[in-house]
């Protein structure tokens, strides 16, 4: 769930905020999950350094991006990301000399994880800490002139500029960030895993990635943390329903969504005025 909440975060960044159509968050989590893996198996960095690894390289792949969405926007914007996460694939796969090739490779465990009674305990507090301090900085650029800056790029990019907005630092800034909470949320996957492969960042997990972020709402942090917490926690509620529970799980997103067109972080805005964060998206 901290995982997925990390990464919501960070696609919402760019879609919710700057609204901007980009669907690079697969790739970005590969990047990070592929640092983290190879920094530890190739060069033996230690815990702290191999996840500042998958964050610089989520942000060096992040500013990658964001350098086309300065010229191009929308399906043409859409249509490149997808293709700049397929590239990566691709890269994953045939550069076998540092990736493993197909069958990728075994994370090593640190031993630093086990320094709080089990490795599974380290695990969860180490993964509770980083999204609590990775979401709090979150919020704070979007409350400071930054995230005003990505709202007035996404309510009109040729007003904002003639505000005197920067519409290029403000995508910069956006998908580099974006990039690096992907990628870190990536290291923290190749830990939790064990094992790093080229299909685990594909179609799939984009997808489950644009479900979590539309369901808990466009433009809330809030609601995206709650969107992964429903997402990736209902598969486990749903195991009664042997053999269904697509269907069930299925039907649940489609009520969500009809009966919540602004996501659980509209609601909460509807519903609760004291918790409407502030650049929330109408």
């Amino acid at each position: 769930m901290v995982i997925y909440a990390l990464i919501a975060v960070g696609f919402n960044v760019v879609l919710g905020y700057l609204g901007q159509l980009a669907f690079a968050n697969a790739a970005f989590f590969g990047v990070g999950a592929y640092a983290t893996g190879l920094t530890m198996v190739h060069l033996a960095l230690p815990l702290p350094l191999a996840l500042l690894a998958a964050g610089a390289a989520g942000t060096v792949a992040g500013i990658a991006v964001a350098l086309p969405a300065l010229r191009v926007q929308g399906h043409y914007l859409a249509i490149f990301t997808l293709a700049f996460g397929e590239l990566m694939r691709w890269v994953y796969v045939h550069a076998d000399a540092v990736t493993f090739g197909p069958s990728g490779f075994n994370v090593p465990r640190p031993a630093a994880l086990g320094l709080l009674g089990s490795p599974e305990r380290g695990k969860y507090y180490l993964f509770l800490a980083v999204a609590i301090i990775a979401i709090g900085a979150t919020v704070r650029l979007l409350r400071s002139r930054f995230g005003r800056a990505f709202v007035a790029v996404r309510n009109n990019e040729r007003a904002a500029a003639s505000l005197g907005v920067s519409v290029a630092r403000a995508k910069i800034i956006a998908f580099g960030w974006s990039g690096f909470l992907v990628g870190v949320a990536g290291g923290l996957y190749a830990l939790l895993n064990g094992r790093v492969t080229p299909d685990s960042f594909g179609l799939a997990q984009l997808l489950l990635n644009f479900a979590i972020v539309m369901i808990g709402g466009l433009g809330s942090v809030l609601g995206s943390i709650l969107g992964a917490i429903l997402l990736t926690g209902a598969p486990e509620l749903l195991r009664n329903f042997a053999g269904i529970e697509e269907i069930v799980f299925s039907l649940l997103l489609i009520g969500v969504l009809f009966f919540m067109p602004k996501g659980i972080g509209g609601l909460i805005a509807a519903r609760i005025p004291a918790l409407r964060e502030p650049l929330h998206r109408e």
